[in-house]
């Protein structure tokens, strides 16, 4: 039997897992398995609020490739193109010319980025929260807005610097406007004398009239009732209409000036999938059939595979016509369902629909506090956000993380949360570069140009 090459286009949730699974599943004289991905590791992206917040440690939520995946090929690059009639991948490495990858089976998972709108102001004055890079600014720039606030004559100054709106009700919103409003409170109550809890302002924008719609209404709403007693500013039923200047305007007529602004409001498919000879649906999702293979129509694009949020993958346990949701839960399952499809493939045989009807939900709303929805089982309180930290502590890859995410939580039962600023980190070139003299550089040396003619005999 011939090697067969595998390429696994994106290492989150789905290249990660999926490539884990076929490093123990397929013998090295079976497969090959590439993973191209720009970045060095695949982020577990449920702790990023925790993260954000001084929990656990950056590091810890994310998981180095090279170390897990010792028996496969990292290639860290950007796929720009796939000729999937010709099979073949053209990469961008990080720096270089690009090169092209031949492969047997693809695995197309680049995942999703934040789904924007054209509003005015917000490409300049605006956050996401999907990358542990937006999580370590979000981090130090509301610990900077206390330093700038505390150290301020101006009262305008102060109320703008201490005004944080977070736009998206989802899960990534409400855990990421808890877990900070939770870090900060901490630090102004501790640490900043000249502060007080009550001048801070932190408002959620939900274009609907609900948050946490993966869960039961009365879930969502008691969730509000949590955030509504911690005096957060929620704003259900509104829309962010502008926010030039970063003074934020909302469909409610109300208008408020804030140096922080979070977009949380829902994710769409990586652009990386215009580059791909593959079909895709009205929203620009591969379309896949239950077996997680690449369709169009009913048939089937032979060696090519997807699933995740990038994926139109049909729910088996749902309404005709239902798809799962982005959601990391069926992600991770995809993927192990996805690898093992490969593998049933390479070893003649046919490949096995996924079918996993969704658990439930669990959110952190800060230290101690949580909701759940877990097989129809409601759960509320700090036996939701243990639940919280048990689902996602089993979920994070490899023993090394799990351990010592366990440590970070350990440490912190005996030991204040850190809540200094590293700014810095953001410019680290700022300061070397203001004491580093300024040399014009020399000017050019035109060659003198030689008549036409001139030398020959």
């Amino acid at each position: 039997m011939r090697r067969q090459r595998i390429l696994v286009v994106g290492a989150g949730h789905v290249g990660l897992y999926a490539a884990l699974r076929m490093e123990k599943k397929l013998r090295s004289r079976e497969a090959e398995v590439i993973v191209v991905d720009p970045q060095p590791h695949m982020t577990y992206q449920p702790f990023l609020p925790e993260a954000s917040a001084g929990n656990i440690s950056p590091r810890h939520s994310v998981v180095p490739l090279r170390r897990e995946l010792k028996n496969c090929t990292v290639v860290a690059g950007t796929v720009t193109n796939v000729a999937h009639d010709r099979k073949v991948a053209t990469v961008q490495p990080i720096v270089g010319p690009p090169r092209e990858i031949e492969y047997d089976h693809i695995i197309v998972a680049p995942g999703s980025v934040s789904r924007t709108l054209p509003i005015p102001g917000l490409r300049e004055h605006g956050i996401g929260f999907k990358t542990i890079g937006e999580a370590i600014y979000l981090r130090n720039h509301v610990l900077d807005q206390l330093d700038v606030a505390a150290a301020t004559t101006d009262p305008a100054v102060r109320e703008r610097a201490l005004t944080f709106v977070f736009v998206g009700g989802g899960y990534a919103g409400i855990e990421a406007l808890a877990e900070m409003e939770d870090m900060a409170h901490d630090a102004v109550r501790r640490y900043y004398p000249e502060l007080s809890t009550d001048e801070m302002h932190w408002v959620l924008v939900e274009a609907t009239n609900r948050v946490l719609p993966e869960v039961d209404r009365d879930m969502g709403a008691y969730t509000v009732q949590v955030l509504l007693k911690r005096k957060l500013d929620i704003r259900l039923g509104t829309r962010l209409e502008s926010c030039v200047d970063g003074v934020v305007k909302l469909s409610d007529g109300d208008s408020m000036p804030a140096d922080t602004i979070v977009w949380t409001a829902g994710v769409k498919p990586s652009p990386m999938l215009d580059g791909v000879d593959l079909p895709r649906d009205e929203r620009g999702r591969l379309t896949a059939n239950a077996s997680l293979q690449v369709v169009d129509g009913d048939q089937v694009v032979e060696g090519a595979w997807t699933a995740g949020d990038c994926a139109a993958v049909p729910d088996l346990t749902g309404a005709p016509g239902a798809l799962c949701s982005p959601s990391a839960q069926h992600a991770v399952r995809q993927a192990k369902q996805l690898a093992d499809n490969i593998r049933r493939v390479i070893r003649g045989h046919q490949p096995v629909d996924y079918k996993h009807k969704h658990v439930g939900s669990v959110a952190s709303l800060g230290l101690h506090k949580g909701v759940a929805q877990v097989y129809g089982i409601k759960l509320t309180g700090i036996v939701a956000w243990l639940m919280h930290r048990a689902y996602h502590l089993s979920r994070i890859p490899s023993t090394n993380r799990k351990a010592r995410v366990l440590v970070d939580w350990t440490l912190a039962l005996f030991l204040r949360r850190e809540v200094v600023s590293l700014g810095q980190l953001h410019a680290p070139k700022e300061e070397f570069t203001d004491v580093t003299p300024h040399i014009d550089p020399p000017p050019a040396v035109v060659p003198e140009r030689v008549p036409v003619g001139a030398g020959r005999r």
